[in-house]
C-alpha cells in the first residue's frame, strides 16, 4: 500500500491539516513503517512500539485515532520479544522431538531472571555468535510448537494468537475491534481487487498477495486475512470503506487511470471521513462542555501528574508525621504558611503529592485539597493565572459565588480577593481547606519580583498554604523576605543509604524488574550512600535495561557524570548526529534564562517531526543506507523518533501550551549537559536557524527544498510536507505557536533584519499578535528583540504601540484601532525611514483599501508620536477617580489614592499593579474630604489621608499599623510627614495644627494658627529642611507653620490654590486663579524669583518643579500641561494635553512626570528628558481651540502663546512660526477664506480685522455695530461671498466680491437684532443671505433676511455647540454639548434626523462638517473622537478615537482635515463603499457607547395622526410648534 500512503500524505494530510488547525486543533500522523527498510517495519520492537503509539492516539485524539489500508496482504507475523517461563517451557516440551529446530530457536532466545516472573528474550540479529537460518524459518517453528501445545492446552488461546497474527491485524484488533469508541475513531479503508483470486496462481512474481519463501501463494495468510476482513465486517461495518478495483497487470502503477482515479477517490473519502468524525467529536465536546470546562482540565491534569509522582516512594516518612503533626496544631488557630525546600530532584514534588493524599484521612473526609504542580500548565506559570484557578476552584469547593470580571483585570485585585476567600472558608468553621503549591520557583513573578505579594503572610484557622522551593535560588531568598519567621521553613533532605536502596528496589519492583547479586553490588558500588532521588532514578533508568546475562559497566557516581553517561548511550543507540539535534531542538524553543522566556516549553511531536525533515544534516544521515520511498516528498522516519523518545523516558516531561501538548526536558540538569554538549559555539544558532525556517513556513505549500542523498549523488528538489505556517488558520484561530516562537528563533538565529521586516515590522504580524495575545505580550516581543537590535526604527514602533493604550482601553484590540493608531502615528517618519516604518505604513494603507467597511483613513501623522514625551497611558488603574499619586523609588513607583477606596501600588513604567490596599474611608459622598499620601521610603510605609483619617499602611505586608482619626466637623485640610524628626503635622480647616509620631501615632501637641485668623486654610507643602509646613489660605495669605509658631509669608490676590516646593526646598510655588507665582528661599523664608507671574487660559490647579529646578510643569482645568523654563524667565516650551479633564494632580520621579485628574481614572507618563528618536515635525502651541487653516493644510493660525492681541501663523511643514499679526485686541475667533485667501480676526473690542493671506500690507476693519461688543463666532458662506459676524445678539451680514490685489468686503448688507435673554453662540451663513444661528440655551433659528423672517427650529436640550451648513445649502447641522446632532432640511425648515452618540467618558458635540459631496457629516466630539454620518438615513458610519480635542474640521476632497489640541493637524480620507456591510456595527468593542438616530419626519407624521384620532385640529406651517418661544427680529 506505498502507493496509498503516499497519495494520502501528498493530497490528504495538508488538506485535514488545514480544517483542524481552522478549528483550533493540532493534526499530526503517525505511521511508523513510512521511510524505512521493510525488515525494520516488521522487527517485534516496531510492532510493540506502533500498538503503544496506537494506544497513545487513542487517549489524546480528538476524532480520528486510527486509519487502516488493507489490501491483499495479511502481512509477516513477528516473532514475541519476550516468552514467559511457562509458555517456554510449554514450547519447549513440543520442540524436543525436534532438536535442529530447537537448537534454532534456543540460539535466539536468552533466559533473562531479572524479569518477573523470568522470561526468554530475543536476541537481536547482530548479536547471534552464529548467524542463524532466516527469521521466516523460525517464525515458522515457533508458530507450529504454539499450535501444538494451544490443542494440547498448555497455553491459551490469547498466547496462541502471538505466534499466528500480523501486525495489521494486531492494530486493527487494538484500534477498532476491542475499541469502546468502535468506528468513531476508527476507518479501514479496503481495496479489493476484482477476478484477483484468477490472476495469483499464474504469476509468481506478483507481490500483492502473502507468498512464501519459495514464491508460492501462502494460503494461510490469506486464508486469515479473509477471516480478518469478515470479523471487521461483522463486527463494525460502519468503519469500512471499500474501494473495487478491476484486474490489471498495471494495477499499482499511478500513470494507470483507473489506479489514479481510486487513489483520487480515496483521499477524497479520506478527507471527507477524518473531518466528519472530527466535528462529530467537536459537537459532542461543545454540548457537554460547561462553562468551567477549563477549570476542570486544569484539575484533572494536577490530579493525573500527582497519581504519577506518587507510584513509587519511599522515605521521608518523619517529615510527613511532622509536618501531618504541624497541620494538626494550626487547624485552630491562625499561623503562617509552610515551606518546603532542598536542592533539585530531592523528592519535594513527591513528597507534596503524598501529603496531598493523607491531609483528608488527616483532618477529615470534608477537607477540600488543592493542588498545584507549578509549571506543568500554563494556567500555572504566572501568579495571575494560578490565583484565577485557585479561586475559582475554592469558590465552587464551598459554593461561594466566583470572582467577578472587574476583579480577574488585574492582578492585584486577583491577590486581593484570594487573600479575602481564605478569611471567608475560615469563618464557615467546619470546611478545612489545604493548599498544596509545588515549585513556586517555576512561577514567573515570583522569579523577578523581591517581595511576594499575592502570598498571605498569616493563614486563619482551618486554612493552610503549603509551598515548595528549590533551595539555594533567589526564589527561597525572595519567600523569606516575605515570611520572615524561620519556623515556617522545612527542609527535605536526601534519603539515606539504605533508603535509597530501597527506592531503587521499589522502582525495579513496579516494573516487574529485578537484579542479580552481581549487578546489585556494582549499582550500589556506583552510589555509596546516595539518598538524592533525582541520582538515583537515573542510575535505576540504566539498571532496569540490565539483563540477568548483561555485564554491567560501574555508573557515573555524580548526577552530572550520570547525564553525560546517559547522553552517551542514547548516542551509541540511536546515533550522536541523531540524538544531538534532537535534544538541541526540544531545548532551544525553552531558554533557560527566564527573564524573556515565558511559554517557550519545548515542542510538540508533529512539530518536532517536522523539523527533523527540514534538517538536511539529520535526513542525510537517516538515509545513507536505504533510499527514501517516495520520489516526490521526504521526511523523517516517524519511526526514529519513537524509539528515541521512549529510551528518553522519565527525561521527558509534557505539558499544555498554547493548545498543543508540548514535550519538554523535565531535569535542569540534563537541559544544561544538553546546552553544554550540543548547543554549544554555531550549533545553537544552527538549531535556532532550522526552528526559524519551520515556524516561518518557508518550505511549506509545497515549496521545495534542495537536499543531496549520499545513495543518490545528486541535488533532489522535494516537499518536505511540513505543517504550514499562516498567521491566522481562521478569522478566530490564530497561529499561536508561531507567534510565541518564531521571534525567538530568528533573534537567536542571528536572523535580525528576518526579524525586523517579518515580524517587528510587519502589520500583519504586530495585528495578529496585539489581537490574540494582547498590547502586553506584543510588548514582551518588542522587548525581547530589542536590547539586541541596536534600531531606532523598532524603539519608535514599540513606544507607538504602547500608546496605543487608551484606544483598545476603549474599542478593543481590533484590526482598524491598531492600524489606525500606528499609522496616525508613524507617518511623520515613513518618509524618512522607509526600510522599517514606511513598509509599516504603506501595509496599513494597503488593509485599509482593501477594507469592505466605512473607515477614516488617516493620510498624515497626528497622534503623539513615538520617541516625544509620552511615555505611556495607563488605565484601569482605578474604578474611579483619582484624588492624589506619589512616585518614589527613583521615578520606577508610584502610588495612587482613588474616590473607589483603594490605594493602587504600580510600576511607572508599564503600569502594571503590585499592590492594591482596601483604604476604608468615609462612604458619604457629601463629607467634605482632603486626600493626600506620604511615602516614607526608608520604613517601607505609606501614610494616606482622607478627610478626617490618617491610616499608616506597610507597603511589604499591605497591613493597616495604626489609624489616626480626627473631629469630622473640622476635617484636615492638609498633612504633612516631617520624616526627619518622626512626626505629621495635619492643618484642620478650623485652623488646628496637630502632631502626632509618625512611627506610633500618638498625639504629640494640638495648637490654634495665631497669625492668620479669619481665612480657611486651602493647602499646604512641607518644607523637611527646616521642619516647617507652608500653609495658603482662602483670602490669599501664606503662612509658615511649625510646631511652636505660624507666621505670615505672603499675601495673594486671590485663594491660594496649590503649594509646591522643590526638592532642596529652595523653591516655593503658589498656584491661584489662572496664575502661578514662584518664590525663592532665604533665611527669612521666601522671596519673589520672577517679576511677572505665569498666566494660563484657565484656572491653573497644580505643578511640579522639574529635577535641577530649570523647569515647572503647570497643569490647568483646560486639561493642558505646560512646560515653562525658569532658566528663561517663564518661557513656554511645550503644551501638553492631559487625560482629556482638568488637570489637578503633577507629581515627578527623576525626569518622569504623572500627570492625572481627579474627574478620571487614568493617569499619564511623561519624560521630561525625552529626545526624539527621529525628527517629526514640532507641533504647533495653540492654547485656545481657536486654530484656523488655510492654504489646504499647510499653515496655522491661532492667537500667540502669552500675547492674545497677536496671531501666530505657523507654517506646518516647516515644524515653526513663519510670521505673527498684530490685532490690537484679544482674539476671540478666527475664520479663514481659502479660496479668497482672507484671515479674519474677531476681537474681544467687536472689530474684526481682514488680513490678506498673501500680502501682510492692506488690513480691512470692519467695525462693531455698538461700541465695546466682543466677536462671539463668524462664518463664512460656502461661495465665500458672504460674511456673518455674530455678537451677543446681533448679527451682521456683509458681502465680500472678487477685488484687486485683494477682495473687497462691502456692508453691511443685513443687520439683525435677537430680543432674546441668551446670547448667539454659533452661527452660519448662506450665498441667499439666510442665517443659522444657535443660542447658549440651546435654541435654534434659521433666519431670512431678504425677507426679514425667522423659522424656529427644534431646540436642542443644552447649548448649541456648533452650526454648518451643506455645500449645496440644501441641509444644516447643528451639534449641542447633549451629544445630540441634528440634520435640518433647509428648504423646508424642518429637521431631518436627531443622530446622537455618547459613551461613559462623556458627552457632547463640539464640531461639525459636511463632506465635499453632502454625503457625510463629520463631528468631532466631547471624548476627544471624530465621529462621521450618512446624510441618507442618519446612520453612523465610523468612530475614531483622536485622543485629542478638535474644536474645527474642514472638508477636503476625499475626507477632512482638523488641527488639535495636541498641535497637529488630522489629514484623513473617508472610504465609504457604495454598498455596506451590513454586519459592521461602527461602535463593536466599544466600552458603554451607544449611538441612536431618530427620523424627524416620522416622529412628525405619527403625532399627527395621533392628534387627528383624538380632536381634528388645523395644522399650518410652523406656527403649530407652541413649545418654541417667539422672538422679534429688528432691522436696524
Amino acid at each position: 500500500m506505498d502507493t496509498e500512503r503516499e497519495a494520502l500524505q501528498c493530497t490528504a494530510y495538508p488538506e485535514v491539516q488545514s480544517f483542524c488547525q481552522r478549528h483550533g486543533l493540532a493534526f499530526e500522523v503517525v505511521d511508523l513503517r513510512w521511510g524505512i527498510p521493510n525488515t525494520q517495519a516488521t522487527d517485534y520492537l516496531t510492532t510493540e512500539l506502533c500498538l503503544e503509539e496506537l494506544e497513545r492516539c487513542q487517549k489524546t485524539s480528538i476524532g480520528p485515532a486510527f486509519v487502516a489500508l488493507l489490501g491483499d496482504q495479511y502481512g509477516p507475523c513477528p516473532v514475541p520479544r519476550r516468552i514467559e517461563e511457562k509458555e517456554w517451557e510449554a514450547l519447549r516440551a513440543q520442540l524436543t522431538s525436534r532438536p535442529r529446530d530447537l537448537e534454532l530457536v534456543t540460539r535466539h532466545f536468552q533466559r533473562d531472571d531479572n524479569t518477573i516472573p523470568p522470561t526468554y528474550v530475543l536476541q537481536p540479529s547482530g548479536s547471534l555468535v552464529v548467524p542463524g537460518p532466516e527469521e521466516a524459518t523460525l517464525t515458522s517453528v515457533l508458530r507450529g510448537g504454539a499450535q501444538e501445545a494451544w490443542r494440547l492446552g498448555l497455553i491459551s488461546q490469547e498466547q496462541w494468537m502471538c505466534y499466528h497474527r500480523s501486525v495489521i491485524e494486531w492494530e486493527i484488533e487494538l484500534g477498532l475491534l476491542s475499541s469502546a469508541r468502535g468506528d468513531q475513531g476508527a476507518t479501514v479503508f479496503l481495496r479489493d481487487v476484482q477476478d484477483l483470486n484468477k490472476h495469483i496462481l499464474d504469476d509468481c512474481s506478483l507481490k500483492m498477495v502473502d507468498r512464501l519463501v519459495d514464491g508460492c501463494l501462502d494460503t494461510n495468510a490469506q486464508s486469515l486475512l479473509s477471516g480478518l476482513k469478515g470479523r471487521i465486517l461483522d463486527a463494525q461495518p460502519g468503519a469500512l470503506k471499500s474501494h473495487h478495483l478491476s484486474w490489471s497487470r498495471d494495477l499499482v502503477n499511478p500513470k494507470n487511470k483507473a489506479h489514479a482515479r481510486y487513489l483520487k477517490q480515496l483521499s477524497e473519502q479520506f478527507v471527507a471521513r477524518t473531518n466528519h468524525q472530527v466535528l462529530e467529536q467537536l459537537r459532542e465536546l461543545e454540548l457537554a462542555r460547561q462553562e468551567l470546562g477549563w477549570l476542570y482540565q486544569e484539575i484533572r491534569h494536577h490530579l493525573w501528574q500527582s497519581t504519577e509522582s506518587t507510584k513509587v516512594f519511599c522515605g521521608h516518612q518523619e517529615l510527613l508525621a511532622q509536618l501531618r503533626q504541624q497541620l494538626r496544631q494550626d487547624e485552630s488557630r491562625t499561623h503562617t504558611p509552610l515551606v518546603l525546600f532542598g536542592p533539585p530532584g530531592i523528592g519535594k514534588t513527591s513528597l507534596m503529592c503524598k501529603l496531598a493524599q493523607q491531609v483528608p484521612e488527616l483532618l477529615g473526609h470534608k477537607t477540600v485539597v488543592v493542588l498545584r504542580l507549578l509549571g506543568t500548565s500554563k494556567l500555572s506559570l504566572d501568579a495571575r493565572s494560578l490565583l484565577r484557578s485557585l479561586s475559582f476552584q475554592v469558590c465552587l469547593a464551598y459554593g461561594l459565588p466566583l470572582p467577578p470580571a472587574q476583579v480577574l483585570e488585574a492582578h492585584s485585585r486577583v491577590g486581593h480577593f484570594f487573600h479575602t476567600l481564605l478569611h471567608t472558608v475560615s469563618q464557615r468553621n467546619f470546611e478545612s481547606l489545604v493548599l498544596l503549591l509545588d515549585s513556586v520557583d517555576d512561577l514567573d513573578s515570583i522569579c523577578h519580583s523581591p517581595r511576594v505579594s499575592w502570598l498571605p503572610l498569616k493563614c486563619p484557622p482551618r486554612v493552610h498554604l503549603i509551598l515548595s522551593t528549590c533551595s539555594g535560588q533567589q526564589v527561597l531568598h525572595n519567600l523569606q523576605q516575605t515570611l520572615k519567621d524561620p519556623s515556617t521553613y522545612w527542609e527535605v533532605k536526601a534519603l539515606s543509604g539504605s533508603q535509597g536502596q530501597e527506592f531503587i528496589q521499589l522502582l525495579l519492583a513496579a516494573e516487574k524488574r529485578m537484579l542479580s547479586p552481581g549487578q546489585r553490588d556494582v549499582l550500589w558500588a556506583s552510589l555509596p550512600e546516595c539518598g538524592h532521588p533525582g541520582r538515583l532514578r537515573l542510575a535505576f533508568e540504566e539498571a532496569r535495561k540490565w539483563a540477568s546475562f548483561t555485564v554491567p559497566v560501574p555508573l557515573a557516581t555524580t548526577a552530572e557524570e550520570a547525564t553525560h553517561q546517559l547522553c552517551i548511550r542514547l548516542e551509541e543507540t540511536h546515533g550522536a548526529l541523531l540524538v544531538a539535534h534532537v535534544l538541541g531542538y526540544i531545548v532551544s524553543s525553552r531558554d533557560l534564562d527566564r527573564t524573556w522566556i515565558l511559554w517557550r516549553y519545548g515542542l510538540s511531536e508533529a512539530e518536532l517531526k517536522d523539523v527533523l525533515s527540514l534538517d538536511d544534516e539529520v535526513l542525510q544521515a537517516v538515509y545513507r543506507d536505504w533510499t527514501p520511498p517516495s520520489k516526490e516528498l521526504l521526511r523523517f522516519p516517524p519511526l526514529l523518533w519513537v524509539r528515541l523518545r521512549r529510551d528518553l523516558g522519565h527525561c521527558l516531561v509534557r505539558r499544555p501550551v498554547d493548545g498543543c501538548m508540548l514535550l519538554a526536558i523535565a531535569h535542569r540538569q540534563l537541559s544544561q549537559v544538553i546546552q553544554v554538549r550540543y548547543l554549544s559555539g554555531p550549533e545553537r544558532a544552527k538549531r535556532h536557524g532550522v526552528l526559524a525556517e519551520f515556524f516561518s513556513g518557508a518550505w511549506s505549500q509545497g515549496i521545495k527544498k534542495l537536499i543531496t542523498l549520499p545513495l543518490v549523488g545528486k541535488p533532489l528538489n522535494l516537499d518536505r510536507k511540513v505543517a504550514p505556517q499562516p498567521l491566522w488558520f481562521s478569522s478566530t484561530v490564530a497561529n499561536l505557536r508561531k507567534l510565541t516562537e518564531l521571534p525567538f528563533h530568528l533573534l537567536h538565529a542571528g536572523r535580525l533584519e528576518e526579524l525586523k521586516q517579518e515580524v517587528l515590522g510587519n502589520m500583519s504580524w504586530i495585528s495578529c499578535r496585539g489581537i490574540s495575545g494582547g498590547i502586553e505580550v506584543l510588548l514582551d516581543d518588542f522587548d525581547m528583540c530589542a536590547p539586541h537590535m541596536n534600531s531606532p526604527e523598532v524603539d519608535l514602533v514599540r513606544e507607538a504601540i504602547q500608546l496605543c493604550g487608551p484606544a483598545v482601553e476603549l474599542r478593543g484590540l481590533e484590526k482598524s484601532v491598531l492600524y489606525t493608531e500606528l499609522l496616525a502615528r508613524l507617518l511623520f517618519f515613513a518618509a524618512s525611514h522607509p526600510a522599517m516604518i514606511g513598509q509599516l505604513c504603506q501595509q496599513a494603507q494597503s488593509w485599509f483599501r482593501a477594507c469592505p467597511y466605512p473607515m477614516l483613513v488617516p493620510l498624515a501623522g497626528f497622534l503623539q508620536p513615538p520617541g516625544g514625551p509620552l511615555r505611556a497611558t495607563l488605565t484601569g488603574c482605578h474604578k474611579a477617580e483619582v484624588k492624589c499619586v506619589r512616585v518614589f523609588a527613583q521615578g520606577t513607583l508610584a502610588i495612587s489614592a482613588s474616590k473607589d477606596h483603594t490605594l493602587r501600588l504600580w510600576s511607572l513604567l508599564s503600569g502594571q499593579e503590585k499592590v492594591t490596599i482596601l483604604d476604608g474611608g468615609s462612604q458619604n459622598p457629601t463629607e467634605p474630604q482632603s486626600w493626600d499620601l506620604h511615602v516614607d521610603e526608608r520604613n517601607n510605609v505609606v501614610y494616606s489621608t482622607s478627610g478626617a483619617r490618617i491610616n499608616m499602611w506597610n507597603l511589604e505586608t499591605s497591613k493597616l499599623v495604626f489609624c489616626i482619626t480626627g473631629d469630622v466637623s473640622d476635617p484636615w485640610v492638609c498633612v504633612a510627614l516631617l520624616a526627619a524628626q518622626g512626626l505629621l503635622l495635619a492643618l484642620s480647616k478650623g485652623g488646628q495644627v496637630s502632631l502626632w509620631s509618625s512611627a506610633m501615632g500618638k498625639l504629640q501637641e494640638k495648637h490654634q494658627l495665631s497669625s492668620i485668623k479669619e481665612e480657611t486654610p486651602t493647602c499646604a507643602v512641607s518644607i523637611q529642611s527646616r521642619a516647617r509646613l507652608v500653609a495658603g489660605f482662602s483670602s490669599g495669605s501664606i503662612a509658615l507653620v511649625s510646631a511652636g509658631e505660624d507666621r505670615l509669608l505672603e499675601k495673594l490676590p486671590e485663594a491660594v490654590g496649590f503649594l509646591v516646593v522643590s526638592e532642596d526646598d529652595s523653591l516655593l510655588v503658589a498656584g491661584f486663579g489662572r496664575f502661578v507665582r514662584i518664590f525663592l528661599a532665604d533665611s527669612q523664608g521666601f522671596h519673589r524669583f520672577m517679576a511677572s507671574d505665569l498666566e494660563h487660559e484657565d484656572m491653573v490647579e497644580t505643578a511640579v518643579l522639574g529635577p535641577e529646578n530649570n523647569l515647572i510643569i503647570t497643569g490647568s482645568r483646560d486639561a493642558l500641561i505646560q512646560v515653562w523654563s525658569l532658566s528663561e524667565q517663564g518661557t513656554l516650551l511645550n503644551v501638553l494635553e492631559g487625560v482629556g479633564a482638568p488637570v489637578s494632580l503633577l507629581v515627578r520621579g527623576g525626569t518622569l512626570v504623572v500627570s492625572a485628574s481627579r474627574k478620571s481614572s487614568s493617569f499619564k507618563v511623561w519624560d521630561l528628558k525625552s529626545t526624539k528618536k527621529l525628527q517629526s515635525p514640532t507641533p504647533f502651541l495653540d492654547r485656545t481651540g481657536l486654530a484656523a487653516v488655510s492654504h489646504h493644510g499647510s499653515f496655522v493660525y491661532f492667537p500667540k502663546v502669552g500675547d492674545k492681541n497677536k496671531v501666530t501663523i505657523w507654517d506646518l511643514a516647516e515644524g515653526e512660526e513663519q510670521d505673527c499679526l498684530d490685532t490690537s485686541n484679544e482674539v476671540r475667533c478666527l475664520e479663514v477664506a481659502e479660496q479668497a485667501k482672507l484671515l479674519f480676526t474677531g476681537l474681544v473690542s467687536g472689530i474684526v480685522l481682514v488680513f490678506p493671506l498673501n500680502s501682510r500690507q492692506d488690513v480691512l476693519c470692519i467695525p462693531p455695530p455698538e461700541a465695546r461688543k466682543a466677536v462671539n463666532c463668524m462664518s463664512l458662506s460656502k461661495s465665500e461671498n458672504r460674511l456673518a459676524i455674530a455678537y451677543d445678539n446681533i448679527v451682521l451680514v456683509l458681502d465680500i466680491s472678487p477685488g484687486d490685489p485683494c477682495p473687497a468686503i462691502e456692508g453691511p448688507t443685513y443687520t439683525f437684532y435677537t430680543q432674546l435673554p441668551e446670547t448667539i453662540v454659533s452661527v452660519a451663513v448662506l450665498a441667499d443671505y439666510r442665517v443659522v444661528y444657535g443660542m447658549s440655551d440651546g435654541s435654534l433659528f434659521l433666519y431670512d433676511c431678504a425677507c426679514s423672517k425667522v423659522f424656529p427650529l427644534e431646540a436642542h436640550g443644552s447649548r448649541v455647540s456648533c452650526v454648518e451648513v451643506s455645500h449645496s445649502e440644501q441641509l444644516a447641522v447643528s451639534g449641542a454639548e447633549d451629544a445630540l446632532l441634528c440634520l435640518w432640511d433647509l428648504q423646508a425648515c424642518r429637521g431631518m434626523f436627531e443622530m446622537s452618540y455618547e459613551n461613559s467618558c462623556c458627552r457632547g458635540v463640539r464640531c461639525a462638517c459636511f463632506s465635499r459631496d453632502d454625503k457625510h457629516v463629520f463631528a468631532g466630539m466631547e471624548d476627544r473622537s471624530v465621529t462621521a454620518w450618512s446624510t441618507v438615513d442618519g446612520t453612523l458610519l465610523a468612530v475614531q478615537f483622536v485622543h485629542a480635542v478638535i474644536n474645527r474640521i474642514i472638508p477636503t476632497s476625499n475626507g477632512f482635515m482638523a488641527p488639535t489640541s495636541h498641535g497637529y493637524l488630522i489629514r484623513e480620507r473617508f472610504q465609504c463603499p457604495s454598498v455596506r456591510a451590513s454586519q459592521q456595527d461602527p461602535l463593536k468593542n466599544f466600552k458603554k457607547a451607544v449611538w441612536l438616530v431618530k427620523t424627524r419626519q416620522r416622529e412628525e407624521l405619527a403625532a399627527a395622526e395621533a392628534s387627528q384620532d383624538a380632536e381634528p385640529v388645523a395644522v399650518e406651517g410652523k406656527e403649530s410648534k407652541s413649545n418654541k418661544r417667539s422672538q422679534v427680529c429688528l432691522i436696524l
